[in-house]
């Protein structure tokens, strides 16, 4: 059956206790990151989606002229340190297209109306992320395994599905003797001959509706989000029977929250006295502003 419809026998649940902090939630597009050095990025396409446990996080120079071997995405575990206030990704070495860690610095958070101010604790960069989704679905799915059916062989792999309204992240890792030949391999100087190997490594993000709008694998920018062949296992788990490499492979999530009406956080509190202010201001504040994604 197709997603969609098998989540509608589920009861809406979100897990306690709470894991991070609930502003965190969402789909994020990256508008920029300042550098130390005075530089500023504004065009690298990136995308981060979080779900309670959980991040997807994907990057691309273009949408589709980015070469294969320089191309990042990753599906990790999210880590808040209450005490310090800062975030930080667990991601295990197979579970990133890349075969090292590009972003070893947690990250100190501060939100203010739809925008998340990402700080490195060094101070290296600052990122602004703004949140893409105001109310609708919001459903976070991790893979817990994924079954050869017909060797009944466990398989290492990772891999999630997160639906922020319209927007949807899905990420898979590549099947583990493709993965041991990737490690292996030195991505800046990898031959073209190998590139496919590079690419089964998928992590894509929909920006409007069930279609790929990017993708670490060219071949699916565009494409539509396989959501069928999923069957309801318990209140918690549901698996989705999938054809990788020839192979029939059995893929179980288990569900991370699921609410079907649910509100992200696009706008923060302030106080009375600043409310005041910017409305005496606002023919001055208020001249030029607008929702900027």
């Amino acid at each position: 059956m197709n997603l969609f419809e098998v989540i509608k026998s589920l009861k809406p649940v979100t897990f306690q206790p709470e894991i991070i902090p609930g502003f965190l939630y969402g789909a994020f597009r990256r508008k920029s990151i300042s550098f130390y050095n005075g530089l500023t990025d504004e065009n690298t396409i990136v995308y981060w989606f979080q779900s309670r446990s959980f991040t997807i996080d994907l990057r691309l120079k273009s949408q589709t002229g980015t070469a294969v071997q320089e191309r990042q995405g990753w599906i990790g575990n999210t880590l808040w340190d209450n005490a310090s206030q800062l975030l930080s990704w667990e991601v295990k070495d197979y579970a990133n297209y890349q075969n090292h860690v590009q972003w070893p610095e947690p990250a100190r958070l501060h939100a203010i109306g739809n925008c998340i101010l990402e700080f490195s604790p060094s101070n290296v960069y600052v990122e602004d992320w703004r949140q893409q989704v105001q109310y609708g679905l919001f459903l976070g799915m991790r893979l817990q395994s994924a079954l050869d059916v017909q060797s009944g062989q466990t398989l290492e792999m990772d891999g999630g599905l997160i639906i922020c309204a319209d927007h949807i992240a899905y990420a898979l890792t590549r099947l583990p003797e493709v993965q041991s030949a990737v490690a292996q391999m030195d991505l800046k100087a990898v031959d073209p001959t190998v590139f496919a190997l590079l690419e089964s490594f998928e992590v894509s993000i929909g920006t409007d509706g069930q279609a790929k709008t990017y993708s670490t694998r060219s071949s699916e920018t565009g494409k539509a989000f396989n959501l069928e062949n999923f069957e309801v296992l318990n209140e918690s788990s549901l698996v989705q029977h999938v054809i990788l490499d020839d192979r029939q492979i059995d893929l179980i999530f288990e569900l991370d929250i699921y609410q079907p009406d649910y509100q992200f956080q696009y706008a923060t509190p302030t106080t009375t006295q600043a409310e005041s202010w910017l409305k005496s201001e606002q023919d001055h504040l208020m001249q030029h502003a607008a929702r900027v994604l």
